[in-house]
């Protein structure tokens, strides 16, 4: 496992793509819209890793519903799995609470799943794996 990214929701992405930059001294590289999770996403590359922030693209969203509640800030942690199926069954054994029954198409080319937090220390983990 190796961490992939941290997900960081806001409010306005385009605002925050320009802060990003300005931090990072260099642009996002990417920019994709997830149907299934109502968000607008925008990746930043960091040495072996990224940032990825997410706007919500719904007011019922998650991403949304997390703002409302938190406020902008860190969302997420992602990990890289070879095999996310059998990363989820042992994780499963270990007494995690998985989010999904079965793995689904995520930003970035992914399988995702995430980790309920309440069994992560508060954590949100997103668990992801590479399409091929």
């Amino acid at each position: 496992m190796k961490l992939e990214h941290i997900g960081i929701a806001v409010k306005n992405l385009e605002e925050s793509n320009a802060l990003f930059k300005s931090l990072f001294g260099k642009r996002h590289y990417k920019t994709e819209e997830v149907e299934s999770e109502s968000v607008k996403t925008s990746f930043f590359k960091t040495g072996s890793s990224k940032i990825e922030l997410l706007e919500a693209s719904d007011p019922n969203s998650a991403i949304a519903k997390f703002i409302e509640k938190k406020g902008e800030g860190i969302h997420h942690i992602a990990f890289e799995v070879k095999d996310i199926r059998a990363e989820m069954k042992r994780l499963e054994a270990e007494g995690f609470r998985i989010l999904n029954k079965e793995p689904k198409r995520g930003a970035d080319n992914k399988l995702v799943c995430f980790i309920h937090p309440k069994t992560a220390n508060g954590v949100l983990v997103e668990l992801c794996q590479t399409i091929k």
